[in-house]
């Protein structure tokens, strides 16, 4: 049984307040359609500029990619982490996340971004916040979103004035509800003085198979798409990816549970046994089910549920941003904290990969393309390494 805690400093009702205020939106969340690159007008399958494109939500659009790590100073540049950072007190995160700032937060440092030189041109289709339904044509039961069309209508403006050889995707977060439960086992946490594990895998249990039904349906749409533009499905490749976890096993965890340092310090709010629950259950079986699609629909996975390990927040082998640690991807997390301040940035980047998580998928994505269209493999990280340690193991 978990004692009753009671906390009456200013920052710890300043984060609850925040939470609530809020209510924990994390989006797992066509002005810019080329924001890649401008195509060629008239080009066709197998001619024009090859193309690669990244579709779905948050976890691929490029959330929470204006931080270089988390550190607790919330002045300047805070220590070196916050990339919108102008000068003085001044931010502008149109210069990480362009026109999209306060909306689908397209990355500079996307995925898609930064998987190098794989294609001529880098679009970048996803939105934070997504759901399979803003994936869906229009035609289909999709669902425009932020003022955009539904990303399998913007795909078929791409496919029809580039080459496309490639199309990432990631879905299903934001449709299994992963806001509402990382919101919910915060609250445990913090208020309730409860585990969350059990009531959210039975919602989840209930909830997966009908995910699934439309990350499957999303898979099609965009075939569809393609086919419609003229594309043999063999012309080109979708690599379907899973999701990293943010946050590490109990075990793993830099800062003890009896106190509030998770909370207050770590920023990773969440009792041990819920971080197990979370990272070896809810992520493997999120990444299974994923790859069970990939199978049935003939394309490829890309597992990138151990993506962070090691580097997640509140990682041991990981450190906060310092002056005497400055930001690197060698040493510093590569996920966004839920921030302990309301004078840092959004709270739709929490938990999220950050600018240095970014670079790994993207050096993932890349690693993944170069195999064979049919084959699926999971990617990880070398520990104290940066982006360029990446590497691939087959799943089975």
């Amino acid at each position: 049984m978990i004692g009753f805690r009671n906390d009456s400093t200013s920052r710890t009702r300043s984060r609850v307040r925040r939470l609530a205020g809020a209510g924990m939106v994390l989006p797992l969340a066509v002005g810019a359609l080329l924001a890649g690159g401008a195509g060629t007008a008239g080009a066709s399958p197998g001619t024009g500029p090859t193309a690669v494109v990244s579709m779905g939500d948050s976890y691929i659009s490029g959330e929470a990619g204006r931080w270089k790590g988390n550190s607790l100073t919330n002045t300047g540049n805070r220590t070196g982490t916050d990339r919108a950072w102008v000068s003085g007190s001044t931010y502008d995160p149109g210069k990480v996340y362009g026109t999209t700032a306060g909306g689908c937060h397209r990355s500079d440092s996307a995925e898609v971004k930064s998987a190098g030189a794989i294609a001529d041109v880098a679009v970048n289709l996803a939105c934070s916040g997504a759901t399979s339904q803003n994936v869906f044509r229009a035609s289909n039961g999709g669902v425009a979103y932020k003022g955009e069309a539904p990303q399998a209508d913007q795909l078929a403006a791409v496919a029809a004035s580039n080459n496309v050889k490639v199309i990432a995707l990631s879905i299903g977060g934001n449709d299994l509800g992963f806001a509402d439960i990382i919101k919910d086992c915060a609250y445990d946490f913090i208020i309730w003085n409860s585990y969350c594990y059990d009531d959210q895998q039975e919602a989840v249990d209930q909830k997966i198979d009908a995910v699934m039904g439309q990350v499957g349906k999303s898979v099609d749409e965009v075939r569809a798409v393609m086919r419609g533009a003229g594309y043999t499905d063999s012309s080109y490749r979708i690599v379907l990816q899973s999701y990293p976890s943010p946050i590490p096993r109990g075990a793993e965890n830099r800062y003890t549970q009896s106190d509030w340092s998770r909370l207050n310090t770590g920023g990773c709010p969440f009792w041990n046994r819920d971080s197990d629950w979370a990272r070896d259950s809810l992520v493997p079986q999120l990444a299974n089910r994923i790859k069970g699609v990939a199978a049935d629909k003939g394309v490829q996975f890309l597992d990138l549920r151990d993506m962070l390990q090691g580097r997640e927040v509140c990682a041991k082998a990981s450190k906060q941003v310092t002056t005497s640690a400055p930001a690197s991807a060698k040493t510093s997390e590569w996920a966004r904290w839920i921030d302990s301040s309301e004078t840092q940035g959004l709270i739709q980047e929490s938990m999220h990969p950050n600018h240095f998580g970014q670079l790994a998928a993207g050096r993932c994505l890349s690693l993944v393309v170069a195999q064979p269209a049919n084959s699926g493999f999971s990617c990880k990280n070398t520990a104290g390494g940066d982006q360029t340690g990446m590497f691939l193991t087959p799943t089975t």
